[in-house]
Formats: C-alpha cells, structure tokens, sequence
C-alpha cells in the first residue's frame, strides 16, 4: 500500500477533532508520523492518538492553547526534540466570534486575531529550525476570506483574508529554502462548530453551486495534496474547496 508520507514527520495545532482530526488521520493514514496539539479536548486528543498508534502509527497528543505563543512554541520544540524534525506544519485552529461590529467586544476581536492570525505566524517561526528542504506549510483559512455574504463576520473574515497576504510573503521568503506555504480555504464543513443541519445550514447551501457541507475528509484530502511532493511547485496559493459558494 502506498504511504506518500511514510518518512514525513507532521505537526498540526487543533488536531484533535473537526477538519483538525480528520487532518490528523489522513496524514497518518498516509503513513506520516503527527504530532497535534489541542486545548480543552484532552480525551478526545488521547483517544485520537491511541486510535492511531492502535493502528500502527506513531503519535502524540500536545495540550497547548493556540493563542498562548509561549505554549505554541513548546509544544512545537517538544515535538521536534521527540521525533528529531518536522517535515509538515498544519496551521489549523481557529475560532469563529461572530457578532455586528457594534457588538462584537475586543476581547472577541483580540482573541480572533490571536488564534486565526497571531499563532500562525508564532507556529510557523518556531517550526523553521526544525524544517528542511522539501518542508511544507499548510493554513487552514476559510473561504469567507474572498466573500462574507451574511452579516455578524467582518472580524472572522477580516482574520483569514490576513493569512492571504502573510502566504504569499512568507512564500516568498522560504522559497529558496525549498519550502512551500499555502492556504486552504474551506467552505461550510460538518462539525461541531458549522453543522450541516439547521437554518443558518439551510442558509449557506442556498448560496453554493453544490449545496451541502462538505465531509472533514474531502478538506484532508486538500491538505495531503498540497503537503505532497507533487505540490512541490505550489506556493504562495489560496486553494478553496467550497462547494461552490465563492463561484
């Protein structure tokens, strides 16, 4: 069976349930080794780990919050010390403070920017000395990056349009190392925080060209590929897989 990833070490923050998890289980599926941190899930983050180790990988379950950079930068440290380099670094937590501009607090508006943005930028630094040729970075943005057509966003969709232009700076910068640096910018997605049943749900599908959510898998799916050898001539990209809604 083929293992793209079989020598390729991973660290992805918020790994331990949504599109985070179902990034985890590809990867290792694919046969790379993950480290993921998580915040306040620690038994779904143990049992994400055991579930792959069960299954013959190798694993390992990191608390540390996304918007604490100290935490971030240790978790990323700890990793690296454990398996020796990381290969792959998945930027994929986030937080959605929806509220109208004149009601969204700044402790909301703070906190937008120091998961969605801050912490992108503190995990990708701290990655480096630990990343080679060949490395990729990987965000998880959103595809109300380019369109917000409901109201009670802008902050949201303010945060993920920043990670457009950090990428392509940053792509820039880590080119001549051999490094890629990319967005994925899903569309609604069955979780726990976007479920596809209900009117906000109903509301989306109306506006999408394929109106349903999409599977956590077909995100990973994104993700592998664009953290493969085959995407080694893809940077500085905002990739959307959105069913449409951006069309």
């Amino acid at each position: 069976m083929n293992k793209p990833f079989a020598d390729r070490i991973a660290f992805v923050t918020g790994g331990s349930r949504g599109i985070g998890a179902a990034i985890v289980r590809r990867l290792a599926r694919d046969g790379a080794t993950v480290a993921f941190t998580y915040h306040g899930s620690a038994p779904q983050a143990q049992a994400l780990a055991a579930e792959l180790e069960a299954a013959g990988g190798r694993a390992l379950a990191l608390q540390a919050d996304a918007a604490d950079a100290e935490a971030l930068t240790q978790a990323i440290a700890t990793a690296a010390a454990r398996f020796g380099r990381i290969d792959i670094l998945v930027n994929n937590a986030g937080v959605a403070h929806l509220g109208p501009v004149d009601a969204l607090s700044l402790a909301d508006f703070d906190h937008t920017l120091a998961v969605n943005v801050r912490a992108v930028f503190v995990a990708s630094q701290a990655v480096l000395p630990h990343m080679g040729q060949g490395g990729r970075i990987v965000n998880i943005s959103s595809c109300n990056a380019e369109r917000i057509p409901f109201a009670g966003g802008a902050a949201y969709a303010m945060s993920k349009s920043a990670l457009r232009g950090l990428v392509q700076g940053m792509a820039r910068d880590l080119g001549p190392r051999g490094i890629t640096v990319n967005n994925v910018q899903p569309g609604p997605t069955n979780t726990d925080m976007n479920p596809e049943v209900g009117d906000f749900a109903d509301a989306m599908h109306r506006l999408m060209a394929v109106p349903r959510h999409a599977h956590p898998d077909e995100i990973a799916g994104m993700v592998a590929y664009v953290a493969s050898a085959e995407a080694a001539f893809v940077t500085g990209a905002n990739l959307t897989i959105d069913g449409g809604f951006n069309a």
